[in-house]
């Protein structure tokens, strides 16, 4: 088998990719190891925590001990399913922040500031205000993309911004557009009642072309003849092959298998391939490193009225709802329910907001167990910008073997400092009039943990990740000897072989990391096309007047 251009990895990017360089005239041909998407599990928003702790959607990764979390092995979902992970995450919508871009920017990532990447957020967008206001021209209008927003029906969702007003923080109407920092409504990609996951958005619309396809198997390396790579070794039904690409390969397979891949491929620090007995294609020392994530905790409320979704906690409920949207794609499970979110400054002098909330109308975890209290409501809130970094690094040189995963979570100790402010700062919300007739008593951390050395004890066992791995194969400049990419997604070293994922973010982004993954295929593939890039758009974002002096 051959094509033109052979993408491993049917995830946000690959899919995009997929969609682009198909519908430019070039064959394409997909890899990928996971199955189908169909069924209620995946397609049905409100199943959300049911994909992602399912072993046929999920490669079912864990990390290594982690030593600043008790030795915890924290689990690390990625998609093994066409769309990837955009086919078992929460569906959560953020761009990121103007100033997250700029910052790849100016650590060598030329062409890639929030000037630049904001024509390709709008190309790939298809957004619904849903009649709640937004900056309609700062969002892309036909992409293929859906973005919507929930109906905001409970009224805990409206009480969680009314909270943060009367808390001090300003409120937004959409914090896709010119003004992120503030209280608003949350965005999720979901259309007409189904998760719309990249799979839909892009790969199937690809598929139905003549020059695109995919092939189930497992890519186990990538071939390089003479410093450029020539093709893919796959796993397929039990027998060893090569495809073929006849411009180039393009590894989009996730900010864990992605590195993994390149090393099992001979490019990597090379004391650590000759390790595994890797032949050394190409130095570089950073593949698997620069390892991030955000992590999180999840406050949580005992209600005092029974207006949660702990009422549709049984049986009986979720197969009625489960029914209704079988048939009509209406009611609770056209929702993923996370309605409501904001973005704040953690201190005075911080100049963009460095912690976000998911507001949830129940109290739950994403494994689905729900809180012993019963009715309850929960803000799940963590630091954007942690400074600790971890690594992806080989178990061994068999290709079906997980790789090993250390996260190195909370090994700064203002990573300590920020995440008792947000508990504090998370309090103080819940205790605002807003949330008076709703309130009955805090579950966790509770109101008898309150000196530093208790929140402490509550982070260390509590904090969980928000699934956001990324920046294992940095972009940046050629002579970057820590970079992986340069600023056009070829890996340097090796010719005709580019990667396009979170792998590649210099430093991970404010908030939930699927839209600028799916931003990221957008715009490589118009460098892989030689394409000149969409004209840059320099609209000023905006920035809290008094963030030099001021926390809100």
């Amino acid at each position: 088998m051959e094509a033109d251009f052979v993408i491993i990895g049917a995830g946000s990017a690959g899919c995009a990719m997929a969609y682009r360089l198909s519908g430019a005239g070039a064959s394409v041909l997909v890899i990928e190891h996971g199955g189908s998407d169909a069924g209620p599990f995946i397609q049905m928003p409100a199943a959300l925590s049911y994909p992602m702790n399912m072993g046929m959607y999920d490669w079912g990764f864990k990390s290594e001990p982690e030593p600043h979390l008790g030795g915890r092995r924290l689990v690390v979902p990625r998609g093994k399913v066409i769309g990837g992970s955009s086919s078992i995450n929460g569906m959560v919508y953020v761009r990121g922040h103007a100033r997250d871009f700029d910052h790849w920017r100016d650590a060598g990532a030329q062409g890639w500031g929030y000037a630049d990447v904001l024509p390709y957020f709008k190309r790939m967008e298809h957004w619904h205000s849903g009649g709640h206001g937004g900056d309609a021209a700062w969002r892309g209008h036909d992409g293929p993309l859906h973005v919507t927003r929930g109906p905001r029906r409970n009224p805990l969702f409206k009480a969680f911004v009314q909270a943060g007003t009367q808390a001090g923080y300003p409120v937004t109407g959409d914090y896709n557009g010119a003004q992120q920092e503030g209280f608003g409504p949350m965005e999720q990609t979901v259309w007409r009642g189904r998760r719309w996951s990249a799979a839909n958005a892009y790969l199937r619309p690809a598929l139905k072309r003549d020059n695109c396809t995919l092939v189930r198997a497992l890519a186990r390396r990538v071939v390089i003849e003479d410093g450029r790579a020539t093709g893919v070794e796959v796993d397929r039904g039990g027998q060893v092959e090569v495809i073929r690409a006849r411009r180039e390969v393009i590894i989009a397979a996730s900010s864990i298998n992605s590195p993994k891949l390149l090393m099992l491929s001979g490019i990597g620090p090379a004391a650590h391939l000759a390790g595994h007995g890797i032949d050394v294609v190409a130095d570089r020392a950073g593949v698997g490193q620069n390892l991030q994530d955000h992590l999180e905790l999840y406050i949580q409320m005992a209600a005092s009225q029974k207006i949660t979704l702990y009422r549709h906690w049984n049986l009986v409920s979720k197969a009625m709802i489960g029914a209704q949207w079988l048939f009509s794609k209406t009611g609770l499970g056209t929702s993923n329910q996370f309605e409501s979110a904001a973005f704040i400054r953690s201190r005075a002098g911080v100049d963009y907001p460095d912690i976000q909330y998911h507001f949830l109308p129940i109290a739950v975890r994403y494994d689905g167990k729900v809180a012993a209290e019963g009715h309850g409501f929960q803000a799940h809130v963590g630091p954007m910008r942690s400074t600790s970094r971890g690594a992806v690094t080989l178990a061994s040189a068999d290709p079906k073997e997980a790789p090993k995963i250390l996260f190195n979570y909370m090994s700064r100790e203002q990573d300590w400092q920020d995440f008792r402010t947000c508990i504090r700062l998370t309090r103080e919300i819940f205790a605002q009039e807003a949330f008076a007739p709703f309130v009955k008593h805090e579950i966790q951390p509770g109101a008898d943990v309150q000196s530093d050395d208790e929140l402490d004890d509550f982070i260390r066992d509590h904090a969980e990740s928000a699934f956001h791995p990324c920046g294992t194969a940095r972009m940046g400049a050629a002579d970057d000897a820590g970079a992986v990419v340069d600023p056009e997604c070829r890996v340097i070293g090796v010719d005709r072989l580019r990667l396009a994922d979170s792998s590649i973010f210099p430093r991970i982004t404010n908030g939930n990391l699927n839209a600028p993954s799916i931003m990221t295929g957008e715009k490589a593939a118009d460098h892989i096309l030689g394409r000149g890039m969409l004209p840059a758009v320099n609209d000023d974002v905006w920035l809290h007047p008094d963030w030099k002096t001021a926390q809100r």
